[in-house]
């Protein structure tokens, strides 16, 4: 029988029913969702097979990390769960849509029907795995003692859970016992109790929190509280002592400073911040070159005269006047009122017709009514006129000048008067004069002075008498016949001579003027004083003004942040190679303007030093030849001797480092490299008797010394190089230097000495002595009672104490120089040589032709003897004895 069926597509006639909504929770790291409604399909197709059973669900959406898995096709039941554990901080919740399907019309899900789509909403229940952590490392504040705060800081610590209840902070908890503060469940520090500084400066606390869920932060965190005195307006972070590297340029003076106002309103402020250095040199940190170098150096060295120089062979009328030497060889020459000093003739040929200029260092108190002459140019007999004179006068600085006859007898200015409060300040300062007359231009520490008062007077007659130039007084005829020409004595007398009480140092007359106003800034500027770069958002702030010698500036400003940058940015810079050491007194001045000027506040003086650290000293050495021979043809010859042919100059500098032996620190004291600095005198002086200008001299190449900027002046004691210079051009002029005789009969050695120095004096090099030797050569019968007479040999000077590591020094090419009688000892012992060599041949010779004979002949006498192999020896010493002898007979003959 046939079996009719109906046909599939009428069997499953109903799609699967789910809820439209789903709401789950999970507990992160779990993955276990508990779904409300649960999840369950229906199928009015039910209880077909197929086509009423629910073969699964499907969730749509990207990156879901949920699953749906069927627990039972017939009930349509199915659970969801996570793929992988689920972390809360990440994503709290988490929505996607479901489907179900049922099974179809066959096991192959033919004509498969699916339900809508469900939403689903699921929630990742948090769990407390994190603990409490503090938004800072640590926590620092500052409190003033005998005060109550409500709040001193505040802490705060974080947590990462992600829930309400686990990531709070329910509380904190001060862990450090018996401190007198306390901390509310905000994280607010507050003291108990008033604080006290003198019992406690600084507090240091551990505090701890805790998360809703009791869980303990998980590092406590350290709190430091500081304590300060009442406050009291003043500069806080002022270092008392700051210590300067020579070389190190800019040092920062005030880098972390700051205002402390005791948070009183300000309006303005102003500060005048000042370095003492009126006890270094003259006034402050300078060269302490010799004033005709520092002209030079300045570009004024064109037809300069040192009316005050060092004194030393060649300029010896400063010796015997009483000196204080001030700091590391500064040449500072004191008057007392009682004596002076008279120039030599010659040294000043300026002419009053044209300008000139006179400069000087000049320190001065308060004196009395009487003139004190610093310079004076007078009549040396008779009338005692003044041509002109520098003088001080009721602390007036008075130039006067006569000027000599004219045709016209009309008066003329005479007397420049000046009031300046320089003169009888008892501080150093700076002069310089301009003169061309009828006018006269004064300059005091580089600022222009016009005079007050100028006086007129009739030229001077006309008259041969001679003047005189004199330092520290006026020459007065005889009344002052004992003042040296080569020393100061006391200058006697009835009448008042104007004597100069106080210091002078670098007195100078230079023909022509000074115009160049730097060429002045230069001779007075000093060489250490403050400094400031202004950062670029406080420029405009603050104004800064400095004094004309940097020792000093003052600010000025009312912000007080900008203006606290601005001092940190103040440094003291010294640009000196070797600077003065010692200590510079720093004081900070402050003013400041309130809104309330009852109550406005008083910043006391900040006052503090810097210390100039003492600079690696240079230590200069001279090597060389210092012993040889030469002919006495050499040094009457136009060309002379060289006294310093292999002369090398070089300095070095030792410190202390630090190196480690053993596990222990030990000083150890090295000779660093060699260091470039510059000289500014060298001086060869004769050991023994003067040189005789007659018959012998030190000659140089002028040229030569002025191409390289030094000046040379030569007396009977020797010769002085003088000019601020490298060492190379030092050694390449004195390699130069010549000593000629023309007179050596009675000459056998000459001895010299050289010594360098930088710095007027300050390093001076090791005595460099040279010796020479003249050869003499004679009749060599002459010395025919000498034949053991000793040649001279050229030695290399060393200087054990002088370490010259890494400096080859140029061998000397030594030059033997062998006497005459010695020379004909060799020639007599060569010769005499040759004679018995020529006499042994020929006797080789002689006998070889008997051998012949004999052998043609027979031999007759067995015992003759047979001398073909003669050997002679000669002792040449014993022939000379004889020769010697026979020329001794000769000469008794």
């Amino acid at each position: 029988a046939t079996l009719n069926l109906l046909p599939i597509k009428y069997i499953n006639k109903h799609k699967p029913w789910i809820e439209t909504t789903y709401h789950g929770i999970v507990t992160e790291n779990d993955d276990k969702v508990l779904l409300d409604p649960p999840l369950i399909a229906l199928d009015k197709d039910a209880p077909l097979r197929y086509a009423g059973e629910i073969c699964g669900f499907r969730i749509h959406g990207q990156n879901v990390p949920f699953e749906a898995v069927m627990l039972d096709k017939s009930t349509g039941e199915g659970v969801i769960r996570a793929k992988d554990k689920l972390d809360c901080e990440l994503q709290k919740e988490h929505t996607f849509t479901i489907q179900a399907y049922d099974c179809g019309e066959g096991p192959d899900g033919t004509n498969m029907k699916k339900s809508h789509k469900a939403t689903v909403h699921i929630q990742v229940n948090d769990v407390n795995e994190y603990s409490p952590v503090f938004k800072e490392k640590s926590y620092k504040a500052t409190v003033i003692e005998g005060k109550k705060y409500d709040s001193i800081m505040k802490v705060e610590a974080v947590d990462a859970d992600c829930s309400f209840q686990f990531s709070q902070i329910c509380s904190y908890e001060i862990v450090t016992p018996d401190v007198p503060f306390s901390i509310d469940k905000d994280g607010n520090i507050k003291n108990t109790e008033k604080l006290n500084y003198s019992k406690e400066r600084m507090y240091k606390l551990t505090v701890t929190a805790y998360d809703c869920g009791k869980n303990r932060a998980s590092e406590d965190v350290l709190v430091k509280i500081n304590i300060k005195p009442t406050c009291k307006p003043s500069w806080q972070g002022f270092n008392k002592r700051i210590e300067y590297e020579p070389g190190t340029g800019s040092l920062a003076l005030f880098p972390s400073v700051r205002l402390e106002t005791c948070e009183e309103p300000i309006t303005s402020i102003q500060a005048s911040i000042e370095v003492e250095t009126n006890h270094i040199g003259k006034g402050c940190d300078r060269d302490t070159y010799s004033e005709k170098s520092l002209h030079r150096l300045c570009g004024a060295s064109t037809g300069t005269v040192e009316l005050l120089p060092a004194p030393s062979s060649a300029t010896n009328w400063t010796v015997g006047l009483p000196t204080d030497n001030g700091h590391d060889s500064d040449q500072v020459f004191e008057f007392n009122g009682t004596q002076a000093i008279k120039v030599p003739e010659g040294v000043v040929s300026t002419s009053l017709k044209d300008p000139f200029t006179v400069s000087v260092w000049m320190r001065h108190g308060p004196g009395g009514r009487e003139k004190e002459t610093i310079l004076c140019n007078s009549d040396k007999t008779e009338m005692n006129r003044h041509h002109y004179s520098l003088y001080v006068h009721n602390c007036r600085l008075v130039l006067l000048l006569r000027q000599d006859p004219t045709e016209s007898e009309n008066y003329k200015p005479a007397e420049f008067h000046w009031k300046l409060d320089q003169v009888c300040d008892k501080e150093w300062h700076h002069y310089v004069l301009n003169i061309e007359f009828p006018a006269v231009a004064l300059f005091v520490d580089g600022a222009s002075f016009e005079p007050f008062l100028v006086t007129e007077d009739y030229p001077l007659h006309a008259s041969k008498i001679e003047t005189q130039l004199t330092i520290g007084a006026c020459w007065q005829g005889t009344l002052c016949s004992n003042v040296g020409g080569s020393h100061s004595t006391d200058i006697v007398g009835d009448q008042e001579l104007n004597y100069f009480r106080g210091n002078l140092a670098g007195l100078m007359i230079r023909s022509g003027k000074l115009e160049n106003k730097k060429v002045i800034d230069c001779l007075y500027t000093c060489k250490e004083g403050l400094d400031v770069q202004l950062p670029e958002e406080v420029a405009s702030a603050v104004k800064v003004e400095f004094n004309p010698n940097q020792s000093s500036l003052t600010l000025e400003g009312d912000d007080i942040e900008s203006f606290e940058k601005v001092m940190q940015h103040i440094s003291y810079l010294n640009s000196r190679q070797f600077p003065t050491p010692g200590i510079r007194h720093l004081r900070v001045t402050t003013t400041v303007k309130c809104f309330n000027e009852e109550t406005c506040i008083s910043v006391p003086d900040a006052e503090g030093y810097v210390m100039v650290l003492q600079p690696e000293e240079p230590k200069i050495s001279l090597s060389g030849i210092d012993h040889f021979a030469r002919g006495a043809a050499d040094f009457e010859s136009a060309e002379g001797v060289t006294l310093f042919p292999e002369l090398r100059i070089v300095s070095t500098i030792t410190r202390e480092v630090e190196a480690e032996q053993t596990g222990t620190v030990w000083l150890k004291t090295v000779v660093s490299e060699e260091i470039m600095h510059n000289l500014d005198m060298c001086e060869v002086t004769v050991v023994g008797d003067d040189l005789d200008g007659d018959h012998e001299s030190l000659e140089v190449d002028l040229a030569q010394v002025q191409q390289r900027g030094l000046e040379i002046s030569s007396s009977n004691v020797g010769m002085v190089i003088t000019g601020v210079n490298t060492m190379a051009n030092y050694e390449q002029v004195l390699h130069l230097i010549r000593y000629r005789n023309w007179h050596t009969e009675a000459l056998f050695d000459r001895k010299f000495k050289l010594v360098c120095s930088e710095l007027n004096g300050r390093y001076v090099s090791n005595d460099f002595k040279v010796e020479v030797n003249v050869i003499h050569t004679a009749n060599p019968m002459e010395h025919a009672n000498n034949a053991m007479w000793q040649p001279q040999f050229i030695n290399q000077v060393k200087h054990a104490s002088v370490d010259l590591s890494g400096h080859n020094l140029a061998n000397t090419h030594q030059a033997s120089v062998v006497p005459s009688a010695a020379t004909i000892v060799i020639v007599v012992c060569v010769s005499f040589l040759v004679f018995m060599i020529i006499l042994g041949v020929f006797r080789i010779r002689a006998a070889h032709q008997r051998t012949m004979r004999d052998q043609e002949n027979g031999k007759e006498n067995e015992m003759d003897w047979d001398d073909s192999a003669l050997t002679i020896t000669v002792n040449p010493m014993e022939v000379l004895k004889q020769h010697m002898g026979s020329s001794f007979e000769l000469n008794k003959q």
